[in-house]
């Protein structure tokens, strides 16, 4: 590791990031995560050695939202800012509908590193930035950090464990694809940050790629500054006239919940408890904040039916008078209800099914404010750390019950939980305390880490011809099949020398010269050979080292030849299919485990390969940092060429990574069944026309010798 200043690439892709005052809460996707990435980035920014930390997120261009959205840079902090790069519709969407666009993210942040150079880090949060910052990573060979913040197995099992059906939750949730992206993720990373013992030891040991060598608990930071005590002398607090129009004793100490209106959250549990206690109500108030909102019949189904379950139950129960649940606040009003509950002397409680940290826990504990929370993940080691509090079995009536009361009449206790809470909070949950852990565990990782092939950024020495566009093809079952139209394809791209004309196939390199022999076609200006593990260029077939350099990433051959070859209904090839860098089987699907299951096989086995099968019947295992998607992004980024001016046009599974992203993509009428799940892809067209045919309707559908334009921006 050099000593120059680190450059750290942050990547948050869903909710909404602005410097100033994040709006927390509006939905599902603006909670605790935006603030912990905003709070991490600016830290890092000030540490010694850091020289710049940029936070990579998604461009929104909405009138439903702040402008400031739309804006593609944002200062942070001195040497920290938001970089918004464009991916899918300019609208707001949530995190479940923002899959298809993913591959987009990252050709377009391929584009900013090549603009602005490479990081020496990149930081994943969450399941879709985890997927997208792992493609980057095995991309540029630059070491990945990886953090969850919620996981979707956890979440799936929880889910289900109330009833929920599969079905359902699987459309709703996408838990599957987020499910690999996870593992995808966690295959990748050299290192994962986690925030409590129990995410480690239960959540991450339920993942295939579970390894606990490169697990780090760092425990968050939390922004302090604003969370205090409360003290003589302080004015009133303006919000408190907000809660007195719900309540006839205002004065009286309360129970303090704030978060957004989600069944994990357990708030209607909450709410059935203090109306079935009337010594609960005879002592406190309940306060509930439960995000923002004008009209509630605007808000996600989920939304509504929690918050209009709370409303039956004060109805139930007769609440009227002892529940506050106002519609609004400000981020300027929360540490103020904080030091107003801490004034009353009341307890903050989070009753969540599921916390995996639990930031309104530290924002209360700064405050003075003792705490009733959930016995499950960050709750746990908060407790722990600050003695603040008593953990609660969220499903418990009587336990929450008995909490809430223990909190509410023991002043001694009350008293020591309050001063602890404070110290504690300060002592162990600083973003400099998190900083200083995360750079000490990153600087290991870089000291280790080889330079990446492309971190010179600029355009190698030897150029290839000055093309305009390129024309990428499959070879079999896309160019061939249909001879005429493939005499027209060809007389297309001779007459039209500003177009540049690239073969990527599974074949090896001397199988693919002798077919394009066969075929009397030219050679290639590019050609891809063996999945996408070997790129050569120009008619002297020379070869990319950086590419070659990069391809053999933790690949251990014999490793896997031995797992595999003893799997029924696999069989291995003929050895001419084989190359240094692909294994390849015919598969016997009636006997064959399914891919996914093969998968888990390599992982337990601690076997690092990408598996990609085709046709129905093969299967090739490549490198991780192989395949046609990876190396087609390779020659774009080397050799600077838009996505926008590369048709890719391909029939079967191989041809997968390469057709998605910012890439105009072309499925040829005769295409194999695993690519019909491209069609909820944008920028894919499927042409009508099979083979060679296929390719031509597609240079027409972009209009790709003239002006070209995209009309599948969206999925179709």
């Amino acid at each position: 590791m050099s000593d120059r200043p680190l450059r750290i690439t942050l990547v948050s892709l869903h909710g909404l990031f602005r410097a100033k005052d994040p709006e927390l809460g509006r939905d599902a996707d603006t909670g605790g995560q935006i603030k912990y990435v905003l709070e991490l980035a600016e830290e890092l920014g000030r540490q010694e050695g850091v020289g710049s930390v940029e936070l990579l997120t998604r461009q929104v261009e909405d009138e439903a939202v702040d402008p400031v959205y739309a804006q593609v840079e944002e200062a942070i902090g001195e040497n920290a800012r938001i970089v918004r790069l464009p991916f899918g519709p300019a609208k707001y969407l949530p995190k479940e509908k923002l899959w298809p666009y993913l591959d987009l993210f990252v050709d377009q942040a391929l584009n900013h590193f090549r603009r602005n150079g490479l990081p020496d880090v990149i930081h994943g949060h969450y399941a879709d930035a985890g997927y997208a910052g792992a493609q980057l990573a095995r991309l540029l060979h630059i070491p990945f950090v990886f953090t969850g913040h919620s996981l979707g197995r956890v979440k799936r099992e929880r889910l289900l464990a109330g009833k929920g059906k599969p079905e359902a939750l699987e459309r709703k949730y996408r838990l599957t694809q987020r499910v690999e992206a996870e593992e995808f993720a966690l295959d990748t990373a050299s290192m994962v940050v986690a925030s409590t013992n129990q995410e480690v030891e239960d959540q991450y040991k339920r993942y295939d790629q579970y390894e606990p060598d490169r697990m780090e608990v760092i425990p968050p930071g939390v922004d302090l500054s604003n969370f205090r005590p409360p003290r003589e002398g302080d004015p009133p607090v303006r919000y408190d006239a907000e809660l007195r129009r719900f309540l006839a004793y205002p004065e009286k100490p309360f129970i303090f919940t704030m978060a957004r209106p989600d069944e994990r959250k357990n708030l209607r549990k909450l709410v059935e408890v203090y109306g079935q206690s009337e010594d609960l109500q005879e002592r406190a108030n309940l306060v509930i904040l439960m995000g923002n909102r004008d009209d509630v019949t605007e808000l996600e189904a989920g939304a509504q039916t929690v918050i209009r379950g709370v409303w039956d139950l004060i109805d139930k129960y007769d609440l009227y008078g002892k529940v506050a649940y106002p519609k609004k606040h400000e981020p300027a009003d929360v540490p103020e209800l904080y030091r107003l509950a801490t004034a009353r002397r009341g307890v903050f409680i989070n009753p969540a099914l599921t916390e995996p940290f639990g930031l309104t826990l530290l924002e209360a504990a700064g405050s003075g404010l003792p705490i009733v929370a959930t016995n499950d993940g960050g709750p746990r080691d908060i407790i722990g750390n600050c003695r603040n509090g008593l953990l609660i079995d969220p499903l418990d009536e009587r336990a929450i019950e008995h909490a809430l009361l223990n909190a509410l009449t023991t002043t001694e206790e009350w008293l020591r939980w309050s001063r602890n809470g404070v110290a504690g909070a300060h002592e162990h949950y600083t973003w400099q305390n998190h900083a200083r852990r995360y750079l000490r565990d990153l600087k290991d990782i870089l000291g280790e880490a080889a330079t990446p092939v492309l971190a010179s950024g600029g355009t190698p020495r030897k150029k290839l011809p000055e093309f305009d566009r390129l024309i990428v093809t499959d070879l079999d079952n896309t160019l061939t099949g249909d001879d005429a139209a493939l005499s027209e394809l060809m007389d297309v791209i001779d007459s039209n020398p500003d177009v540049g004309f690239c073969v990527a196939t599974g074949r090896r390199l001397d199988d693919a010269l002798a077919k394009l022999e066969e075929m009397n076609l030219p050679r290639p200006d590019v050609l891809d050979t063996s999945c996408g593990t070997e790129l050569r260029y120009g008619a002297d077939l020379t070869e990319d080292i950086s590419w070659r350099k990069q391809i053999g990433h933790q690949w251990k051959p014999k490793a896997v030849r031995a797992l595999l070859d003893g799997v029924d209904g696999l069989f291995p090839q003929a050895e001419d299919e084989q190359a240094r860098f692909k294994i390849s089987y015919e598969v016997d699907t009636s006997v064959a485990p399914k891919v996914s299951e093969l998968k888990r096989l390599l992982r337990e086995h601690k076997l690092h390969a990408k598996l990609v099968f085709s046709l129905g019947m093969y299967l090739d295992v490549l490198p991780v940092r192989g395949g046609a998607g990876l190396s087609m992004r390779h020659l774009m980024f080397r050799w600077g060429f838009p996505p926008e001016r590369v048709l890719v046009a391909g029939d079967c599974g191989n041809d997968e990574g390469m057709l998605r992203g910012r890439t105009l993509g072309v499925v040829v009428a005769n295409h194999s069944p695993e690519l019909k799940k491209l069609r909820k892809h944008p920028r894919i067209y499927f042409a009508p026309g099979a083979h060679a045919r296929g390719i031509l309707d597609g240079i027409a559908y972009y209009d790709f010798l003239g002006h070209i334009t995209i009309p599948n921006d969206e999925p179709e």
